[in-house]
């Protein structure tokens, strides 16, 4: 993008940025907590546009003294100088312009969020709940390597090892707007611990990844849910403890359902169960989101979509290939192990080139 177009977009947001401050400050609006988020939110991104801005704005007009010193100054350790700083400029001024650009893509305004990942085994009876299992481990410890905090909600333990489903949900600085990649279907090829024979299998887990809903952004009432309470079980069905701690919350307009049972407090259990209800319920107008975004563009990285094969983990060979950028990371066990950022910087990558792409900067 020539300069000039690009401090045209940039104009005018040093008045809107003053604006928002003086909002921010008014008792009505603070008083409004759906408004006050949106704008502080929008506060702090226009306040990291501007500092961008001004020294993008500063090093354009160094460079331009540095060229007239450089064309009209008679002392040469001056224009060598000059020579130096234009140099140091030139590589300097590309690389703001390209995060001006990003800065300037609308973002997804769930990013920020805390989210909730549900991973359920598939194909493949126990074995795909064995790498779903596999597959709660390597979060949990990229989540643990990012200082984020893990809480698990519900599980259901497969007969071999693993989950038939596990659902936690993941607390920290801009959780979805990472983990938003992960949703889709897993494939899995390796012997596996079943099998007596050594034949490679393939298997399958699928990983749902939405955003935490606040309170303000989902209007739940008290009479559209139903309150079950049950004693938490374990594996097998046994008991876990005697008291009625588990709570089920069904929603009666929507159907959907949720429980949680892994705090002995039934109060806990209620209230971790209450975010998951109402986030789930704010997942449903945000898939429509998804899908619309979707729509739009040939190969969009983050739809969401459940049922898209995302990604195979070859053990054989040691590989894990992300079909969605045609990418692939030939160390298995580190990448099974948490260390899976390299993967979803690239399908950062591959989203912000279509972003890019399609707000034409």
């Amino acid at each position: 993008m020539p300069e000039k177009k690009l401090i045209e977009k940039l104009e005018g947001l040093q008045n809107k940025f003053d604006e928002i401050s003086t909002l921010i400050t008014d008792p009505n609006v603070i008083s409004d907590q759906k408004r006050f988020a949106k704008l502080n939110k929008e506060y702090h991104d226009l306040g990291e546009i501007l500092n961008v801005k001004n020294e993008y704005e500063l090093a354009l007009s160094h460079l331009a003294e540095a060229k007239q010193i450089v064309e009209t100054e008679n002392d040469a350790e001056m224009r060598d100088l000059a020579k130096s700083e234009i140099e140091e400029l030139e590589k300097k001024i590309p690389e703001l312009e390209s995060k001006l650009k990003f800065l300037l893509i609308p973002a997804d305004p769930e990013d920020r969020k805390n989210a909730i990942v549900e991973i359920r085994g598939g194909t493949g009876g126990d074995e795909a709940a064995i790498f779903a299992g596999d597959l709660f481990h390597m979060y949990a410890k990229f989540c643990e390597s990012k200082g984020w905090k893990v809480e698990v909600t519900d599980f259901n333990e497969g007969t071999a090892g693993g989950y038939k489903e596990i659902i936690f949900t993941v607390s920290g600085e801009n959780v979805y707007g990472t983990l938003k990649y992960e949703s889709g279907v897993h494939r899995v090829q390796r012997v596996p611990q079943t099998e007596t024979q050594g034949r490679i299998h393939t298997s399958a887990a699928t990983v749902a990844v939405f955003p935490e809903a606040e309170e303000f952004d989902v209007d739940l009432k008290e009479s559209d849910i139903r309150v079950d309470i049950y004693c938490s079980s374990g594996p097998g069905g046994q008991s876990v403890n005697t008291t009625y701690s588990a709570v089920r919350l069904i929603h009666i307009p929507t159907g959907i359902t949720v429980q949680c049972q892994d705090e002995k407090s039934q109060h806990k259990n209620k209230a971790k169960a209450m975010v998951e209800l109402r986030s789930r319920i704010y997942a449903i107008e945000h898939q429509k989101y998804l899908d619309e975004i979707g729509s739009k563009r040939k190969t969009m990285v983050s739809t969401g979509d459940r049922s898209a094969k995302i990604r195979t983990y070859n053990y054989p060979q040691g590989r894990v290939t992300d079909h969605r950028i045609n990418y692939t990371i030939y160390n298995l066990p580190a990448f099974m192990n948490g260390e899976i950022q390299t993967m979803i910087d690239q399908l950062m990558i591959a989203e912000n080139a279509e972003r890019l792409k399609d707000a034409e900067l």
